[in-house]
């Protein structure tokens, strides 16, 4: 049996500028950062002429062409495993709530086919085989961050080539900065699920804006990605604090919907409680509030009075792992 662990991710700067239709025309960047809450798969041989699938459903077909799950059936058909083989997964956080849950099942799964057909591949390449299967086979409206921070873990900035190339590098951090920072950080449950396909899918139809104004809209997230990991690297988190509040604003304005109006006013009290900075995690419309704050406890208070649950969570330097083999 093969099982693999892959974390989940927050944006930290940038988010939005990973989407092709925006990259393949004047090149994305963001930092992002892999955290201690995973999601599992695992492969295992079926002796029976079948393949049977566990996750939220469960399945039992003939052959990979008629599973159900459409990452799960392009995966496998991807790797030529048509029969034979059992595929499970388990997630520490559900799906919808803004953590990247896709693509870290994408990165997990083809991590664990790779293994179980004893074939090596580096992470980048892991996470562009992800992309692959998420973005060319099943046409899916997202970006690439996802896939190559579950692949890469740790704080890591990443480049998107207009030539669909990527290109990442670990964010050097002061070690004092690297501390503060998983220790400032926290985040909390909306209690909201929502699709970021679907969310994406409004963007890139115009919903809210113009295309000229998404495109400015973004130019103005990258070079925040980009004044995020400058903060990061001279260990400057007021700054980089200030910045999350900044990218939340772009994000509000993309889309001012009744939902985000409400998160709006969560955000506002949870700086008034004493975060210095936060946003909404993900491309969803639900999913996880971050903040960054020095002072926890009244800001602790104020989530719990408006219903909304703390997840606690570390840095994940490892990215995709085989933990059973």
């Amino acid at each position: 049996m093969i099982i693999t662990r892959t974390p989940l991710r927050i944006s930290l700067g940038g988010g939005g500028t990973d989407l092709p239709a925006y990259y393949r025309a004047r090149g994305g960047f963001l930092v992002a950062a892999a955290i201690t809450k995973h999601i599992y798969v695992a492969v295992h041989e079926n002796f029976e002429p079948a393949v049977f699938l566990k996750y939220s459903a469960i399945e039992r077909v003939a052959e990979a062409a008629q599973v159900k799950h459409p990452l799960i059936r392009e995966a496998l058909l991807h790797s030529g495993l048509s029969t034979g083989i059992e595929v499970s997964s388990m997630a520490d956080i559900p799906a919808g709530t803004g953590l990247g849950s896709s693509g870290s099942f994408a990165v997990g799964l083809v991590k664990a086919l790779l293994a179980y057909e004893h074939r090596f591949a580096s992470s980048a390449e892991i996470a562009e085989i992800a992309c692959h299967l998420e973005i060319d086979r099943l046409d899916e409206p997202v970006g690439k961050q996802d896939q190559y921070i579950a692949a890469l873990g740790g704080v890591t900035a990443i480049e998107f080539h207009t030539d669909d190339t990527v290109s990442a590098r670990a964010v050097a951090m002061p070690s004092d900065t690297r501390q503060l920072l998983q220790e400032n950080l926290l985040l909390f449950y909306t209690g909201v699920r929502r699709s970021a396909s679907d969310e994406l899918r409004a963007l890139s139809e115009g919903m809210e804006l113009s295309e000229a104004e998404v495109t400015k809209n973004l130019d103005e997230v990258k070079r925040s990605g980009y004044r995020s990991v400058d903060a990061l690297e001279h260990g400057d988190l007021a700054v980089f604090a200030e910045l999350l509040n900044e990218q939340w604003e772009l994000k509000y304005s993309r889309s001012p919907s009744s939902l985000h109006r409400t998160v709006d006013d969560w955000i506002r009290l949870g700086i008034k409680a004493g975060a210095l900075g936060g946003k909404l995690v993900g491309a969803g419309g639900g999913g996880f509030l971050l903040f960054y704050a020095e002072r926890k406890t009244e800001l602790r208070a104020v989530m719990s009075e408006l219903g909304l649950t703390e997840v606690t969570f570390g840095i994940d330097y490892q990215g995709t792992t085989v933990i059973v083999q």
